[in-house]
C-alpha cells in the first residue's frame, strides 16, 4: 500500500481482505461454480489454460458487479443489520474506491475473455455485468416487488458464459441452464426475505413482504418452486442429463417441494414462535438444491465423456 491509502474509521488501513470482501466471494463462488460446469458439460473442447483463464475472467466480471453494488446500495447496506458489516458502511473501503475497483475488473474482465476465448461469451459477461449493477441494483431493487424474480437474470447467466467459452454460441440447452438458475432465485430470495423482513423495511427497499405481506410471499414460494420442478425436469431431455441429474432432481424437488409446502402452510405467529425456523431450513435447502443439479450435471458429462473412452456410450 502507498501513503495515499486511505485511513479507516478505526485508525487501520485497508487491507487485501478489505478490498475482496468487495467482490462478494460468496456470491462470486456460485457464479465460479455454474459458470464451470456450463464449460464442463459443453460439447466441445478447448485448451486447459483457456479454460482456467476464461473461468477467472467470468469470476473477476461478477466480483466487479458486487463491488458496483456495494457502491450503489452503500446507504442501503448501512441500514440493514445483515449488510451494515460489509467493507464501505464499517467504514473501511470508501465508495469512490469500490466504484473504481468495480469499473475497473469490469472492463478487464470482458475484454480479457473475448481476447481469451470468443467475444460471445464475453459480451455475455458485459451484459451480465450490466444487469446487475444498473438493470438491478440501480432500477428494479427499489423500485419494485419484483425485483428479485427479474433481477434474476444476472446470476442465471454464467453457465450460459461458461458454454459460450466452449462453444461460441448460445443453444437451448445452454438456455436451460439459465433458467433453472432463473427460476431458482424467486424462492431461494423470498425465503430470505421472510425472516429479514425488518431489514428491508427498514431500509424501505421493496421486497415482496415488505409491499404484498408475508401471506403472499409464501404463496409466492409454493407456486415458484413448483414452476422451478418443470424447469428443473425439463433438462432431463437434453443431452447433458444423465442419471447422476434424474436422482438429484428426484430428490432435491421432493425435499424442495414439501419445504415449500410446510412454508406455506405456516403463519407469521408460528414463525415468530421458533425464529423462522423452517424458512431458516428452506433457505439453507436452496443452496444445495441448485449446488447439487449442477454437480450432477459436471458428473453426468465425466461419466460420459469416460464410458465414450470405453466405447460403451453415455450414461443414458
Amino acid at each position: 500500500m502507498t501513503d495515499a491509502t486511505i485511513i479507516l474509521e478505526d485508525d487501520r488501513e485497508a487491507g487485501f481482505g478489505d478490498f475482496f470482501a468487495l467482490l462478494k466471494p460468496r456470491v462470486m463462488s456460485l457464479v465460479v461454480f455454474t459458470a464451470m460446469v456450463g464449460l464442463i458439460v459443453a460439447p466441445g473442447t478447448v485448451h486447459p489454460f483457456v479454460a482456467f483463464f476464461s473461468i477467472l475472467c467470468i469470476a473477476i466480471g461478477g466480483g466487479a458487479s458486487g463491488a458496483l453494488n456495494m457502491w450503489y446500495d452503500a446507504d442501503i447496506d448501512r441500514v440493514m443489520k445483515r449488510t451494515k458489516g460489509r467493507p464501505i458502511p464499517a467504514g473501511k473501503v470508501s465508495e469512490g474506491e469500490a466504484f473504481a475497483i468495480g469499473v475497473t475488473l469490469s472492463a478487464f474482465s470482458v475484454v480479457m475473455l473475448g481476447l481469451a476465448s470468443n467475444w460471445v461469451a464475453a459480451g455475455l459477461l458485459a451484459f451480465t455485468i450490466f444487469f446487475y449493477a444498473v438493470v438491478y441494483t440501480m432500477w428494479l431493487k427499489r423500485s419494485t416487488p419484483q425485483n428479485i424474480v427479474i433481477g434474476g437474470a444476472a446470476g442465471a447467466f454464467p453457465p450460459m458464459i461458461g458454454w459460450a467459452v466452449v462453444t461460441g454460441d448460445i443453444t437451448l440447452t445452454s438456455c436451460l441452464m439459465f433458467a433453472l438458475t432463473f427460476m431458482w432465485t424467486p424462492p431461494h430470495f423470498w425465503a430470505l426475505a421472510l425472516f429479514m423482513n425488518s431489514d428491508y423495511d427498514k431500509a424501505k427497499v421493496p421486497m415482496l413482504p415488505v409491499t404484498h405481506g408475508t401471506r403472499s410471499t409464501r404463496n409466492h414460494i409454493l407456486v415458484y418452486t413448483l414452476i422451478l420442478a418443470i424447469t428443473a425436469g425439463a433438462l432431463l431431455f437434453t443431452s447433458i442429463a444423465g442419471w447422476c441429474y434424474l436422482v438429484a432432481f428426484v430428490v432435491m424437488n421432493a425435499l424442495f417441494i414439501v419445504g415449500a409446502v410446510k412454508i406455506w402452510r405456516r403463519d407469521d405467529a408460528a414463525s415468530k414462535a421458533d425464529n423462522f425456523k423452517t424458512e431458516r431450513s428452506f433457505f439453507k435447502l436452496s443452496l444445495v438444491y441448485l449446488f447439487a443439479h449442477f454437480t450432477a450435471l459436471m458428473f453426468d458429462a465425466m461419466l460420459s465423456g469416460l464410458l465414450g473412452g470405453m466405447g460403451i456410450g453415455g450414461p443414458f
